[in-house]
């Protein structure tokens, strides 16, 4: 999630045939990203992955414990589902002891870490951590509908 900037409802929805060219691409449809409540659908979107997250993706892939068309099954069914990838991150970040950076700058504790805060965490790594990326990258990359949408949410963490 934190590579991608998916939302949780996407990432569930990933299946493995969406990855391409040797798991360095995510290919999102359509029909799992986010419903606009208009006439617009968005565009399907092809997402490159980080070298580290190939490398992660294709290990996990050679090794799984259960066949399923989605890239994340769970233990009672074919798919995790959103509760479950929530649970799954609160349980990591808790055994880590986590202490995530807040946006005024102090220490968070474990559950401060959630599925949205990692999809927050990719703006804010790609407009202060990485050279070039502007709002428009950061609105492409987490296939915000307007530039006004990615303004009003990460005004306050741009270039901070």
């Amino acid at each position: 999630m934190y590579d991608t900037g998916l939302r949780v409802g996407e990432l569930v929805a990933v299946d493995v045939d969406m990855l391409r060219e040797a798991n360095s691409v995510l290919y999102v449809p359509t029909e799992i990203q986010k419903d606009y409540p208009n006439d617009n659908e968005p565009a399907p979107a092809t997402l490159e992955l980080a070298s580290d997250v190939t490398r992660l993706l294709s290990s996990y892939l050679n090794s799984r414990w259960k066949e399923s068309p989605a890239l994340f099954p769970s233990r009672s069914s074919d798919r995790i589902t959103t509760q479950g990838v929530r649970n799954a991150i609160s349980k990591v970040t808790k055994e880590a002891d986590v202490e995530p950076y807040l946006v005024d700058g102090t220490r968070g504790d474990p559950g401060d870490v959630t599925p949205h805060a990692l999809r927050h965490s990719v703006a804010y790594r790609m407009m202060n951590a990485e050279e070039g990326n502007t709002l428009y990258d950061v609105r492409n990359r987490l296939r915000h509908r307007s530039i006004q949408t990615t303004e009003q949410v990460y005004d306050h963490i741009i270039r901070v």
